[in-house]
């Protein structure tokens, strides 16, 4: 059993490192991801099916899904100095009842104009969930156990992703239901952030933060696995159902359908993170990538047949298991304010992904109903196993180095 170790404030502000979890922090952590997971999980379809339906056009639905990615963009590199200014517990808790709030005015603001505005500030609010809740995962996780956790933390993200989509597929999207439960949720799930103790979660003043620019040659790969993961991610959450309903599938079937490629990470995620633990990582993501581009080209046969709920099990588990690889490998690699940098530039990385994963997604939609978002999907994951292949063949990387660097001990 995991046990919590109590770990004092270093005198130099650097986020605690140690052997052992620290639990209530991890709990507290893990309640801002959930947050994070059911504010995406569900306000990316709900909206999405409630543009379609009212015949609002494909590109223009993930144009407006764009936003929110965008504002997790323009956020990420601020968090550094807005955890100086308030605390980040502090910073989280706010972040997460403005979330809330906005859920709700999407409803009373009820415009696609309207929800252009609303989706980028959510986006800001998520982004400060986004960074804070993996900075504490990975730092909290202690080094003894970060794999297994990092899998955990996964998995949760994933359920709570998953619940999104079939909490609308169960309830519908007309009316006030969908939002003022959503923000219900939302609001309860604020309650853990309490138990975090403030002074375990510092950080360094912000003249020393790495800037994201500056973080990107200290771990290429995992940057790119990250870009590569986000299109995934905003793509197939924004626009699968679309997809699925311009495939023949009902509106319920299709908000379950993306379900099932959420699903896949809840209750596989483990065995991934046992095997970056066991094996290279880079060859974990090599693998999950090569994986998951597979599988998606296999989309468009097997939609709307009983071998579309494995296929979509499948690929979700290995899509995602590429970000929950690349996490366990930051956490492997840097500590300190290194690490707070990491999981800012991850964000900042996440948002230009996720960016791009909607507006390329809600154009390949249009290019062709039944081919575009699942090639588009595949192609990206290729061209990461591409990079991964060459990388590990190049004369100045070690993959051992890269991949399995020892933990640096705090100072």
């Amino acid at each position: 059993m995991l046990q919590s170790q109590r770990t004092s404030p270093e005198k130099n502000n650097k986020l605690s490192v140690s052997t052992e979890p620290h639990i209530r922090n991890l709990i507290a952590a893990c309640s801002a991801i959930t947050v994070f997971g059911l504010a995406f999980g569900m306000t990316y379809p709900l909206l999405s099916l409630l543009l379609e339906i009212r015949g609002v056009a494909s590109d223009v639905i993930g144009t407006n899904a764009a936003m929110m990615p965008l504002g997790i963009l323009v956020c990420s590199p601020l968090i550094p100095l807005f955890t100086a200014r308030l605390g980040s517990k502090k910073l989280a808790i706010v972040a997460a009842l403005l979330t809330a709030i906005i859920t709700l005015l999407y409803k009373v603001f009820d415009h696609v104009s309207v929800w252009f505005l609303l989706r980028f500030l959510q986006g800001m609010s998520i982004a400060i969930l986004f960074v804070l809740s993996e900075a504490w995962i990975i730092g909290f996780a202690g080094n003894k156990h970060r794999g297994k956790v990092v899998a955990l933390y996964a998995s949760l993200l994933s359920a709570s992703f998953g619940a999104g989509p079939a909490l609308i597929g169960t309830i519908g999207v007309e009316g006030w239901t969908p939002f003022v439960l959503g923000a219900a949720i939302l609001a309860i799930g604020v309650t853990p952030l309490f138990l975090m103790q403030e002074d375990l979660v510092t950080t360094e003043s912000t003249a020393n933060s790495t800037s994201f620019l500056a973080f990107i040659p200290k771990a290429p790969m995992l940057i790119a696995a990250v870009g590569a993961f986000a299109i995934f991610d905003a793509a197939a959450l924004s626009l699968f159902p679309i997809y699925g309903m311009r495939n023949g599938l009902d509106v319920s079937t299709a908000a379950w359908a993306l379900t099932a490629l959420i699903l896949g990470n809840v209750f596989l995620q483990y065995p991934i993170g046992w095997l970056a633990d066991l094996f290279s990582a880079r060859r974990v993501l090599t693998a999950c990538a090569a994986v998951t581009a597979l599988l998606t080209l296999s989309v468009p046969v097997v939609i709307n047949t009983i071998w579309m709920w494995p296929v979509l099990i499948v690929a979700g588990a290995t899509g995602y298991g590429v970000y929950t690889t690349a996490l366990k490998s930051l956490g492997d690699r840097f500590t300190g304010q290194d690490l707070i940098s990491g999981t800012s530039a991850f964000g900042a990385v996440w948002g230009v992904g996720a960016l791009l994963g909607a507006l390329l997604g809600g154009v390949a939609i249009e290019i062709s109903s039944t081919f575009g978002l699942p090639s588009l999907l595949a192609a990206v994951y290729a061209v990461l196993v591409c990079g991964l292949l060459i990388r590990a063949r190049s004369p100045s990387v070690s993959v051992q180095a890269h991949d399995k660097l020892p933990q640096p001990q705090p100072d």
